[in-house]
């Protein structure tokens, strides 16, 4: 497996935008949240397990994951997340690590898992956490504007995930997403660069 950076932030925080920028610049991308998707479409593997713990309210009529009706669900019953995430979290790893252990040959590859520090071992799991971080109300405008959810909606997301502070504290590296593109561009350019180093380097002691 190639050296493998966490890609982490809070749910509005930019986490895609940055991605997009490290695959670019030719960095291969394994995304937790477009595994969960295809794991939740119709015919996915995670479908069976959710129609036999949650029957067919949760499943639209081509069979795939309703995510609204899901997202109402956990909101109003914590025990239901639990019972999701039994079904979804071991598939999507076992999927990802899959994903990266194709991906020997190249330099690093940039892992996207939006709740990886509240997955508790991820230090196991990644050589560097990368943390996409901005403001509580920027996080909170921009979700609004992209799904229509209303704020106490999206403040109820964001007060299930980690706090900022939590996800800092964990942070290797920092992006900050709350001055325009223009800066995104230079500090995932800087990272790049820092990131190959530090691949390099690994690779070099491992050959010696």
């Amino acid at each position: 497996m190639s050296f493998v950076v966490g890609l982490t932030g809070g749910i509005g925080s930019g986490k895609s935008a940055v991605a997009e920028r490290f695959a670019a610049r030719g960095v291969p991308i394994v995304d937790t949240d477009a595994i969960a998707h295809e794991l939740t479409a119709p015919g996915g593997a995670a479908i069976a397990p959710i129609r036999a713990a949650f029957g067919d309210a949760v499943l639209t009529a081509d069979g795939a994951l309703d995510r609204a009706a899901m997202r109402r669900l956990v909101f109003a019953e914590p025990a239901a997340r639990k019972r999701l995430e039994a079904i979804l979290h071991p598939l999507i790893r076992a999927e990802s690590e899959a994903r990266l252990g194709r991906l020997a040959s190249a330099e690093y590859a940039i892992l996207v898992v939006p709740l990886l520090v509240e997955s508790g071992d991820f230090r196991s799991r990644v050589d560097r956490v990368c943390v996409v971080d901005c403001p509580e109300e920027l996080q909170i405008a921009r979700v609004m504007a992209r799904s229509g959810l209303s704020r106490g909606e999206v403040q109820a997301i964001i007060a299930a995930q980690a706090s900022r502070a939590a996800r800092l504290a964990a942070a290797d590296d920092v992006i900050d997403n709350s001055r325009g593109l223009a800066e995104l561009d230079v500090q995932v350019t800087q990272l790049h660069e820092k990131y190959l180093a530090l691949a390099r380097a690994r690779r070099s002691g491992q050959n010696d």
